[in-house]
């Protein structure tokens, strides 16, 4: 009898030493002195990525939680049940400092760097834990800023510590059936009870990491103006001392499309017990601190997503044999994963830009337009790395054929988690209009132009192509100011892409010169995005 063939699948190797983008940009962009304390600790979890982490994460997939209403004897309880592998995530991130790196600001300024690697290589093995982290990141930030002593000897020190046995995760609760991104319907009410104490009622339609010990919310105090600048930002912890929910009925979790592992539920708040956080009013404005934050964690997480699916189909090209040649040898492929692999490497240097940005403005060593540019990047690294990481994960699933298509092979998840990334923190025309709005309030689009130029200026080399985009740029802007104020609105999804376009080309250029890898990334992003003509 004949051996019957069997297919060998993919296979991970420690996903540190593998990415040589992340490392040659570390060792060409890191202080040597620094790079030197954390490249072990990112070996440590790129090791783990392709380990027990990937073990506990397909664990986490496999046993989606349970909301158990009742006890058995027919009291409500509104429990939601998740896996061991769901926990080990959880320790894990804590102990590995995930969010706390970026308080402890052990390496200054690149301490956000540090943390988007820690992040990037994390994230693709966490079955999305990172979005409980995320938001936990960003309810530390908004009390950092807003909260008082108080909430920062209690709350913050949980949100940012390494312990497992006391590291609090965030819930961020803003979505009513009345809309996503469109807060000023919120329903939510607050009623004072005395001091900075109030309760809310009210229904929140779709509230992440619903096992989490806090969360940041708004609501619209009895009595305040309607529309969103009668909100308020409130801190609410979900159970009391002896365990129990804090006036907060649990409807149903979600039945998603993806991100399945994570506790996605529909609740009310029944009179729940709250602090109002930073005065009234202003609530909109006091939340987006830490969905500035959220977007960052976005964006990086797209970029892990993306390298995850490369790091899959470029092993299994290597054992794949069609039509008499692996598939890592037919000019076709070899062309598609390296116009992926340069979509990929463009999204990197922006999102590393990003982190960049952001460490610099939190140890106040930004200049003005830096962190304007913070202001204009982070809405517009979002909504691009969510789309290019669907696109990538799309053709990862087809570079598999029919194994890619079927859940037990491992990789379809691939395509469903990454979808949410384009709805998260706001869709895309959400953030192209929040990007109009950074360009038109705050002059946003100055410090891109003249960004640009410096960089420009500092390459001190001729790229043709580049030349000609930039002036394209320019006359594009022009003829942009000149529409009219629908037609700006209308157009705002082009804008953001043209600006962003153009900016990971000048960041490929500049990265060339110290990468030079980097060159024909830079080579291809302007075949890619038809930029060469």
């Amino acid at each position: 009898m004949s051996d019957k063939f069997i297919q060998t699948g993919p296979e991970l190797n420690n996903q540190f030493q593998s990415d040589l983008i992340l490392k040659d940009f570390l060792e060409s962009n890191i202080p040597s002195h620094i790079l030197g304390k954390f490249l072990p600790h990112l070996n440590q979890v790129g090791g783990d990525a392709s380990g027990k982490l990937n073990s506990w994460a397909f664990e986490a997939r496999s046993q989606p939680p349970v909301h158990v209403p009742f006890s058995p004897w027919g009291e409500r309880i509104d429990e939601i049940k998740t896996s061991q592998g769901w926990k080990n995530l959880e320790a894990y991130a804590a102990e590995n400092g995930i969010v706390a790196a970026a308080y402890e600001k052990s390496f200054g300024e690149y301490s956000r760097i540090y943390q988007a690697a820690l992040l990037y290589l994390f994230h693709p093995s966490s079955a999305i834990f990172s979005c409980p982290l995320a938001m936990t990141d960003g309810a530390a930030r908004a009390i950092e800023l807003y909260g008082d002593q108080t909430l920062k000897s209690r709350a913050y020190k949980f949100l940012t510590s390494r312990d497992p046995k006391v590291f609090w995760t965030s819930g961020q609760w803003m979505t009513e059936q009345t809309g996503g991104s469109d807060v000023s319907g919120t329903a939510t009410t607050a009623r004072h009870v005395g001091g900075t104490n109030y309760e809310l009622t009210g229904t929140k339609w779709f509230t992440s990491a619903t096992t989490s010990q806090m969360a940041m919310t708004l609501a619209r105090i009895e009595g305040d103006d309607e529309g969103s600048r009668g909100l308020s930002l409130f801190y609410l912890e979900l159970r009391d001392s002896n365990g129990k929910l804090n006036q907060i009925e649990i409807h149903r979790l979600k039945d998603k499309l993806g991100t399945c592992a994570l506790p996605t539920a529909e609740l009310s708040l029944n009179g729940t017990r709250a602090t109002l956080v930073g005065g009234k009013g202003d609530g909109v404005k006091k939340i987006s601190s830490l969905f500035n934050i959220t977007r960052v964690y976005n964006s990086i997480c797209a970029l892990g997503q993306m390298r995850r699916g490369l790091a899959l189909l470029e092993d299994f090209s290597e054992k794949r044999i069609v039509f008499g040649k692996k598939l890592s040898q037919q000019p076709l492929h070899q062309k598609t994963m390296f116009d992926l692999q340069t979509e990929f490497a463009g999204n990197f240097v922006l999102i590393f830009e990003l982190a960049k940005l952001l460490g610099l403005d939190e140890c106040n060593k930004s200049t003005n337009d830096e962190k304007l540019l913070l202001r204009l990047l982070t809405p517009l690294a979002k909504s691009y790395s969510a789309k290019a990481a669907i696109n990538v994960s799309s053709e990862v699933v087809e570079g598999f054929g029919g194994a890619g298509y079927c859940e037990d092979v491992g990789i379809a998840w691939l395509l469903r988690d990454s979808q949410v990334l384009s709805i998260w923190e706001g869709t895309t025309n959400v953030l192209s209009l929040d990007a109009l709005r950074a360009i038109e309030k705050d002059d946003a689009l100055k410090a891109y132009l003249s960004t640009v130029q410096k960089k420009i200026k500092g390459l001190g080399i001729s790229s043709k192509p580049l030349e000609s985009q930039w002036q394209m740029l320019k006359e594009y802007l022009d003829t942009f100011k000149k529409l009219s104020p629908e037609n700006v609105q209308a157009n705002a999804r082009e804008l953001a892409f043209k600006l962003t376009e153009f900016f990971v080309a000048l960041l490929l250029l500049e990265q060339s010169q110290k990468i030079p890898a980097f060159a024909a990334y830079y080579e291809g992003w302007l075949k890619l995005k038809k930029m060469d003509q």
